[in-house]
Formats: structure tokens, C-alpha cells, sequence
């Protein structure tokens, strides 16, 4: 066996961030395909922070981890005022 003297570069391959709001769509799908209340389920882990409260399928849980609770919780609340308070 051969071996190079020479210094190999290792690349680490960054992972696309999602947006929270893109968080919580494709977690929101995955709890309804389910069969769970979403609001509740979501509602659940970001008062507990327990990720046991978000199902595995389609990733979700791993999903709902890569944000943090309180930014969940504010694009919940962002959403809700331009949604539900600036409209009107």
C-alpha cells in the first residue's frame, strides 16, 4: 500500500440553516401527519424544553432542537402580531 507524503485538506460541508418559520412549518406537518394536536405538542416542548414532546417522524424533533425556545417563541409572537394586532 501507497502512501501520499502529501497534506490532505478536509472540508467540513456546512448544513443549509433553516429558518425558524421553516422550523415550525415542517414540524407543525410531521405532528399533524401523526395524529397529534400541534399547538399543543409545540406548546409542550417550549414551555419544558423535553424534546419527547415532538415526534421523530420525518425528523422533526432533531428539527425543533436546531432553534432555540425563545426564538421559536418569538417568531410565534412576531407572527401572531403582523398577523392578528397590525392588520387591523
Amino acid at each position: 500500500m501507497t502512501y501520499s507524503t502529501d497534506t490532505r485538506f478536509f472540508e467540513k460541508v456546512e448544513e443549509q440553516k433553516l429558518a425558524v418559520s421553516e422550523i415550525i412549518s415542517l414540524v407543525y406537518a410531521a405532528l399533524k401527519e401523526k395524529g397529534y394536536n400541534p399547538v399543543n405538542q409545540i406548546v409542550g416542548y417550549v414551555m419544558s424544553g423535553d424534546p419527547t414532546y415532538i415526534t421523530s417522524h420525518k425528523n422533526a424533533r432533531s428539527l425543533i432542537m436546531k432553534a432555540e425556545r425563545d426564538e421559536i417563541l418569538e417568531e410565534l409572537l412576531k407572527n401572531y402580531i403582523d398577523t392578528r394586532l397590525e392588520s387591523n
